[in-house]
């Protein structure tokens, strides 16, 4: 990416003048030295599409998400394990007294013999009756829901990288309107100042215009503020450790009224947004696994075989040895264990599914107030356009009569405080519309 300037658009009002750099002056020791320290900055030439673009590449928050779905698939696969067979290698070295007998610590055979053997025990699971396919299939839909959850944390990624780089945009223009109310006060003072010495002014009227650049000066340095701290949260939403120099190109797209059909837009929510998905994977999830734990109170059929040698051995054991065989668990009783995990597991997904119900609320409420702040900030744009052009025009009828001395200065004060803001809120409106419909977007399609 190379550097780039703040772009213009037909949409959005902004002022053609060239944006001016008021800064206190230096000396010339000062400017020697900051010339001395001064090092080159690259300026990254960003769109809206190159932000979120670079932020999907490096924000943290999108590997974490997708490390996290990456892992849930190997739990799937830790659960579908057991339906393979189990191999087991052993070796075994015994050296026991003649006539040794074990006779205390369990129900075993007790009869141990000197040996050294190698052999391999196979097991194989027959059926549970569904305990461990439910168990699988529960995490099948878990991470179905952990996909849908990365795909959710990008889109959040992207509603924040859109809400930086708009704000950023914000700022910017804000700042430029500072810099010509500074200028243009500057240059209202230095007229008053020398009518004042040609005693064709009051010193009132030199006061007021000097409080009025005071003024300008103070809304010139919160606006210089505000444009670093938005630079400043823009580097960071991007995945930048330190602070990036950003010539932020808007768009150049004639900006267009909302969708008229919000009911529309409330079912596309409930069959796109990652959430909703999410969550009706976790639901599904959660009612497997309440059948697996259920599954639990049937028995579990295995086969089991095992086969080995000899080579040193007592003459009473044989050498080679093999054997095959079928084993039924049958549970009895294990203090209502199974039972109150049942239990526990349907409780957990009815609460799943109602989780589920209480976000398909929320969204559509959701859906439905970013249409109408959209809507809003789509009449906001004409009404501040026009709001502009009242204020310049009544800007310029005040510094007539000031001029030819039929009103007073703070009549001209008034009309250029109403100006300055007007230009502020003209400025704004087209980013905070823009903003308005990525966030629109965000809550129903994904951006």
């Amino acid at each position: 990416m190379t550097a780039l300037c703040l772009a213009q658009t037909d949409s959005l009002p902004q002022n053609p003048t060239p944006a001016l750099s008021v800064t206190p002056p230096s000396s010339p020791a000062q400017t020697a030295t900051q010339a001395a320290q001064q090092t080159p900055v690259i300026i990254v030439r960003l769109s809206i599409k190159d932000a979120e673009a670079t932020a999907l590449k490096n924000n943290p928050a999108i590997s974490v998400a997708r490390l996290n779905a990456l892992a849930s698939e190997q739990v799937t696969r830790e659960v579908r394990s057991t339906l393979w067979p189990q191999a087991y290698a052993n070796l075994t070295a015994v050296d026991a007294r003649n006539n040794s007998r074990i006779t205390a610590g369990g129900l075993n055979n007790p009869i141990v013999f000197t040996r050294a053997a190698a052999g391999a025990t196979v097991s194989q699971l027959i059926t549970d009756f569904g305990h461990t396919t439910n168990l699988v299939a529960s995490a099948r839909l878990r991470t179905r829901a952990d996909e849908q959850n990365a795909a959710a944390t990008k889109e959040d990624v992207l509603l924040a990288v859109d809400q930086a780089f708009y704000n950023a945009l914000q700022t910017h223009a804000v700042l430029r309107v500072a810099e010509q109310t500074v200028a243009s006060r500057q240059l209202l003072s230095d007229q008053v100042s020398a009518l004042t010495q040609s005693k064709l002014k009051s010193d009132l009227d030199l006061s007021f215009a000097n409080v009025n650049l005071a003024q300008a000066k103070l809304l010139y340095l919160d606006a210089l503020n505000n444009d670093k701290a938005a630079i400043a949260n823009l580097s960071a939403i991007l995945g930048y450790p330190t602070l990036q120099d950003f010539e932020l190109v808007g768009d150049t797209d004639q900006i267009a009224p909302p969708p008229a059909d919000v009911d529309q837009l409330i079912v596309d929510a409930f069959s796109k947004r990652p959430e909703i998905l999410a969550l009706e994977f976790e639901s599904d999830s959660a009612e497997k696994f309440h059948q697996a734990e259920h599954d639990q109170l049937y028995p579990t059929i295995s086969a089991l075989a095992a086969f080995g040698d000899s080579p040193v051995r007592d003459d009473r054991v044989f050498g080679p040895y093999g054997a095959v065989g079928v084993n039924v668990q049958i549970p009895v009783f294990n203090g209502f264990l199974y039972s109150a995990r049942s239990h526990e597991a349907d409780l957990r997904a009815h609460a799943a599914r109602q989780r589920l119900a209480d976000l398909r609320n929320r969204i559509s409420r959701d859906v439905r107030t970013s249409w109408l702040a959209a809507s809003t900030a789509f009449d906001r744009v004409n009404v501040s356009e026009q709001l502009l052009a009242q204020a310049n025009r009544a800007l310029d009828l005040a510094q007539t009569r000031y001029k030819l001395g039929l009103s007073s200065i703070v009549e001209l004060s008034q009309a250029q405080l109403q100006q300055t803001q007007a230009e502020i809120g003209s400025a704004q409106a087209g980013y905070e519309y823009r903003l308005a419909l990525s966030t629109l977007r965000y809550q129903t399609s994904g951006l």
